[in-house]
């Protein structure tokens, strides 16, 4: 059995995470960081897993929030990330907020302490070595350019992005149906289409011209200095375009042209939002051409103002920055390794995973597969049914690929929701059925219920009940 290291690139959450995990499950790692070699834009020490933006890792209830489920498994499963947050937590409501140098500090010195991780401070240039048979990149939205570069050479130019154009994403279950309506353009059948693939949402003319105007008049994120201003062919923002003119939107995204509302033929939209798919699931759909730089408080406000979005729950909002990603749904195999090179896993938000903690998770999925290989395991994915699951399959398999938008990639990165997870019925109350609210949190419920259980199984672990006795 083959004791080489694994090399982890990257010192950031993920790598941290990925080569905490390959050391406790006894193999060697050697964990590269470029820091201080070279330094980021963003970063300002040379400390492993420092946090470069917010200090929160969000809502830590783990009964009716995707992302404190995400918390929970990650305690399961033995994370870094997660017990170096938790032992330097700040207070922050509801949510897990932490010292952000306390918090890296801890991160590091449980790193530097142990006897199976070798930390190698240096920047690589380029994809690891061919002798190195198990390696993870875990390098980030600000990965080097070299290897950027060699990383777009080795999955081809189209397989790499430096900038999200991230449109909007909806819960479908929050979309009211009695306003809108399943049609394609013109009845269209596409590949694997019916010629019903898209919602619909009509607006009339005061309604569409209002609408333009709260584009226009809407608060906007800056890019940082060091971002520049990417805007290219085929994903400018929707407020750029409501800018050079009010009937902009109406030639480009919402056009209404053949589309007939079924649920009043006779009148004409004067503009369609239109909704596409965007998982397998058939839960989450996003707003087609709607990426933007409104502020997410805005984009809620004005996104609900379009006919039947009144009620809409986001899984995701829109936006516009720098965030180097690769292609992973057509690149990456279900355990996060290369399907051109065997052995040579991603981790992190390069995957297209957005979030600290989903960063972290995911290094702590490619840690585990890549130890298992090495400890001559077959590598076991988390069920679908979990929170590690739900956001594996949405980043190497889940996400509906569409190739009706030349100039747009499809798939983009997401933090963990809900609406990534199998659906399940929302259990009943005395017999009665649940509606409204009451419904929603009974089957958020049902979902992190069923997703624990299932990861503890996953992990090996002993149920929840006999964990108690």
């Amino acid at each position: 059995m083959s004791k080489n290291p694994v090399h982890v690139i990257g010192g950031g959450l993920a790598g941290s995470e990925a080569a905490w995990q390959i050391a406790e499950a006894g193999v060697p790692v050697v964990l590269h960081e470029m820091r201080p070699v070279r330094g980021t834009d963003a970063h300002k020490t040379d400390g492993l897993a420092e946090l470069v933006c917010s200090n929160s890792f969000r809502s830590d209830d783990a009964e009716t929030n995707a992302v404190g489920l995400l918390h929970a498994e990650m305690r399961l499963a033995g994370s870094l990330i997660m017990s170096a947050g938790d032992a330097h937590q700040v207070p922050a409501g509801g949510a897990l907020a932490v010292d952000r140098d306390g918090f890296s500090e801890a991160v590091t010195r449980k790193i530097e302490a142990h006897p199976l991780i070798t930390i190698e401070r240096e920047e690589m240039p380029g994809l690891p070595p061919a002798d190195w048979d198990e390696a993870i990149i875990a390098t980030g939205p600000l990965t080097a350019p070299s290897l950027a570069q060699s990383i777009a050479q080795a999955t081809g130019a189209d397989a790499l992005a430096f900038f999200d154009a991230i449109a909007p994403i909806v819960h479908f279950d929050t979309i009211d149906m009695n306003t809108c309506w399943f049609q394609s353009r013109y009845d269209k059948i596409g590949p694997g289409g019916t010629g019903k693939d898209y919602i619909n949402c009509p607006m009339d003319k005061d309604q569409y011209l209002a609408f333009v105007q709260a584009l226009v008049d809407g608060q906007k994120t800056e890019f940082k200095e060091w971002e520049g201003t990417p805007y290219f062919d085929g994903c400018l923002p929707i407020e750029v375009m409501a800018e050079r003119g009010v009937e902009t939107l109406r030639h480009g995204p919402m056009k209404p042209m053949g589309l007939t509302n079924v649920h009043n033929p006779s009148v004409k939209a004067y503009a369609v939002v239109q909704l596409r798919q965007d998982n397998a699931l058939g839960t989450l759909y996003n707003m087609v051409g709607f990426q933007t730089k409104l502020k997410h408080a805005e984009q809620v406000r004005v996104f609900r103002t379009i006919p039947g979005l009144e009620n809409a729950d986001f899984a995701r909002l829109g936006g516009l920055h720098r965030n180097t990603y690769i292609n992973s749904p057509t690149l990456l195999d279900a355990s996060l390794q290369l399907k051109s090179r065997p052995g040579l896993r991603f981790a992190g938000q390069i995957t297209g995973c957005e979030g600290y903690v989903e960063s972290a998770a995911i290094g702590l999925l490619a840690g585990r597969f890549a130890a298992a290989e090495r400890l001559g395991h077959q590598a076991a994915t988390p069920p679908l049914t979990t929170a590690f699951g739900a956001l594996l399959n949405h980043i190497t398999g889940g996400h509906i690929v569409s190739d009706d938008e030349p100039g747009k990639r499809s798939f983009q990165p997401m933090n963990v929701n809900f609406g990534l997870f199998p659906p399940v019925e929302a259990p009943k109350s005395d017999g009665k059925r649940l509606r409204g609210k009451d419904k929603i949190v009974a089957k958020r419920r049902a979902i992190t219920t069923r997703a624990l259980a299932d990861c503890r199984q996953w992990l090996g672990l002993p149920a929840q009940a006999e964990a108690a006795e």
